[in-house]
């Protein structure tokens, strides 16, 4: 049961009674941990344990890599908090780990918390309600500082081996398998002999991204993650098949998150990820390391994920590969998919992310049969703050369907469907780098240069499209370099969040409550947020972008001969998206996305060979679905106004940040 109150509100202080101590050492939960008569009967951990009496402590733990080449292994810092009762038992407990680099530099959560100390050095305030939650019920809470990050050595490698080594040393290390020290330099040994070797880890955006690396390891003892919004390829991150996201590179990343100790001996480090980070888009080794859908064969956690659908920083591309990766190879997997952009599930579904994530660990890391791998797989949100549940994902009955788009009966207004365009059928665009997807989806129904844009007919039945889909357009370029863009519109009248403003589809309010246990130093009390909504006349659900120059190689790009037609495959990134009676469904193609793509050298006008550009979309139903929705309806007429919409921010964050 979640615990929530209203502030000002006194902190459980109190140590459990003798008696109740004593029923404590008798009673052991499945895989070791303390347990209650509550929590064998209803088959959960309870909150049993003194939070103002845990242990708090750090330890070094050894990497054994000498990143920063100072002639000794890099050791990162690791603040614990955990209850004192059950090692005064004898009992060995579980561990929720989050190891990040944003400890001392950004901070985590809504309120960009960071963790403060003591006067001597002890850990006070972990950021966020893990500790507030789960350490009273149990578990040990673990914050990691990354190599070169906070007050930790090494340096930081943006999810290179000496990220995901910083994390995998410490999942080791609680497994009795690796060192770790009471001290930065020298100090004595320390055998962390409470852990009973099961470690969840979690976290959000970078957090995440370790995460998913550590387990792509094949860790022992990383029983699941829950990685919320993280980046699986790391390249993904900053190109779209040679077109780049971002006017920066990873060695921009490091130094936003570098300690001042670490800026000055990682040098050497800093020139690795220059270097093997080329603007030209091209896919190097350091691109390979850093991709760890390549390796989801070895991942023997499972795997919780969360993803905003309408994340503009870690895209969902990072979502659909991680997942479908996964899926191929048999791992225990659940997602939340919610309309939100980069947002975490505590500050848009709060009450029962906590019930659903205390099931999550108990089930995962304390062994309880409490039916959460048997519950469905995915829960989606459908509209602000209303989500519906599906057994697996994505949909079942979904199915490829291949759309096609023809010239229509007005000039520059395309039609969608599944007849193919004649031979010779031409549409072309000029890329204009001043337009997002929003002004390109306002004039969808009326000629306008700066793109192509293809729509059914209003729909008799709901259409749904769960999953990735990809276009595949042939086009001929006026110059020798060009961008190109695909994006899917749902055409209608809704009420969405609001994710292109600051809180990305929240609002923070001003009231507080509280989640789990909390003292004058970590009160485990949080703001209140709602949803932030905005009324719309269409919706962008799916993009994805591509450099036309990787035609011949995803992997490398090419110089484009002006006036030769390329055929290549942009992949659109994974939703799911139901378009409802009434509305209709838009493909766009054009160029420059603006705030989510940088623009190429020139200004290309690009011709598409409309019998040679095809959509492959995730149609649940399939093509006799899209065949009963499109039933008898024909393209709408003309509208005077535009369809009003969210516009990207125009300026997106560079760092994958809680914050």
């Amino acid at each position: 049961m979640t615990i929530r109150a209203r502030i000002p509100r006194i902190p459980w202080k109190a140590l459990v009674t003798a008696a109740t101590v004593a029923l404590l050492s008798l009673l052991i939960g499945p895989n070791g941990a303390g347990a209650t008569p509550a929590s064998a009967a209803s088959g959960e951990s309870r909150p049993v344990y003194s939070y103002d009496h845990a242990i708090r402590e750090t330890v070094w733990v050894d990497t054994r890599l000498d990143g920063d080449a100072d002639g000794r292994t890099d050791r990162v810092a690791v603040d614990i908090v955990r209850p004192r009762e059950p090692a005064q038992q004898g009992h060995r407990i579980p561990v929720i780990m989050d190891a990040s680099p944003y400890y001392s530099c950004c901070g985590r959560g809504n309120e960009s918390q960071k963790k403060t100390y003591d006067s001597k050095g002890r850990p006070v305030q972990f950021p966020l309600f893990y500790d507030n939650y789960f350490v009273p019920r149990g578990y040990a809470t673990v914050l990691v500082d990354l190599a070169g990050t906070n007050r930790s050595d090494g340096c930081i490698d943006i999810g290179g081996r000496s990220d995901i080594r910083s994390a995998k040393a410490v999942v080791d290390w609680l497994g009795g398998r690796g060192r770790a020290y009471s001290a930065r330099t020298g100090g004595r040994p320390v055998a962390a002999g409470w852990s009973n070797g099961s470690t969840g880890m979690i976290g959000k955006s970078w957090d995440a991204t370790i995460a998913n690396g550590v387990a792509a390891t094949g860790v022992k003892g990383l029983k699941t993650i829950v990685p919320i919004a993280g980046i699986s390829s790391w390249y993904d991150y900053y190109f779209a098949k040679g077109a780049p996201l971002y006017d920066s590179g990873p060695d921009a990343l490091a130094t936003a998150v570098e300690s001042p100790e670490a800026q000055k001996r990682c040098a050497a480090e800093q020139k690795k990820l220059v270097e093997g980070a080329p603007r030209t888009g091209d896919w190097t080794g350091l691109w390979t390391e850093r991709d760890y859908v390549r390796n989801a064969a070895k991942v023997r956690a499972s795997v919780f994920m969360v993803h905003g659908m309408q994340d503009l920083n870690v895209r969902t591309r990072h979502a659909g590969r991680w997942w479908d990766a996964l899926a191929r190879h048999g791992v225990e997997r659940k997602v939340w998919l919610s309309q939100t952009g980069h947002v975490d599930p505590f500050d848009y579904r709060r009450g029962a992310w906590v019930t659903t994530l205390h099931r999550w660990f108990d089930h995962y890391l304390m062994g309880y049969d409490n039916g959460i791998e048997r519950a469905p797989m995915a829960d989606i949100e459908r509209a602000p703050d209303k989500w519906s549940t599906d057994a697996q994902w994505p949909a079942a009955g979904t199915a490829a369907t291949t759309l096609r788009p023809r010239n229509g009966s007005a000039p520059g207004v395309g039609v969608l469907g599944t007849k193919p365009a004649p031979q010779g059928a031409r549409a072309a665009f000029t890329d204009d780098p001043k337009l997002s997807e929003a002004d390109w989806a306002a004039d969808i129904d009326h000629s306008t240069p700066g793109k192509a844009g293809f729509t059914t007919g209003p729909l008799s039945a709901p259409l749904r499209l769960s999953g990735a889909g990809k276009v595949t357009v042939t086009a001929t370029p006026s110059t020798s370099t060009a961008h190109l863009s695909a994006v899917l519109v749902d055409l209608g009248p809704d009420t969405i969040r609001n994710y292109g403003a600051e809180g990305e589809g929240i609002t923070t309010l001003t009231e507080r409550t509280c989640w789990g246990v909390g003292n004058k130093g970590d009160t485990g009390c949080f703001k209140e947020t709602a949803a932030d909504t905005q009324k719309v006349a269409h919706t962008v659900f799916s993009r994805g972008w591509a450099d036309l120059g990787n035609y011949a190689d995803d992997h490398k790009g090419r110089p484009l001969a002006p006036g030769t037609p390329y055929t290549i495959t942009l992949d659109l990134a994974a939703s799911d998206h139901i378009v409802p009676a009434g509305h209709r469904l838009a493909l766009i193609v054009a160029g420059t996305d603006a705030g989510l793509i940088d623009p190429p050298s020139s200004r290309p006008k690009l011709t598409l060979d409309l019998r040679r550009t095809a959509a492959e979309l995730p149609v649940t139903g399939g093509a006799a679905a899209f065949a009963r929705a499109t039933a008898g309806a024909s393209p709408g007429a003309v509208t005077g106004a535009p369809l009003d919409g969210i516009a990207p921010p125009r300026s997106i964050s560079r760092i994958p940040s809680a914050g």
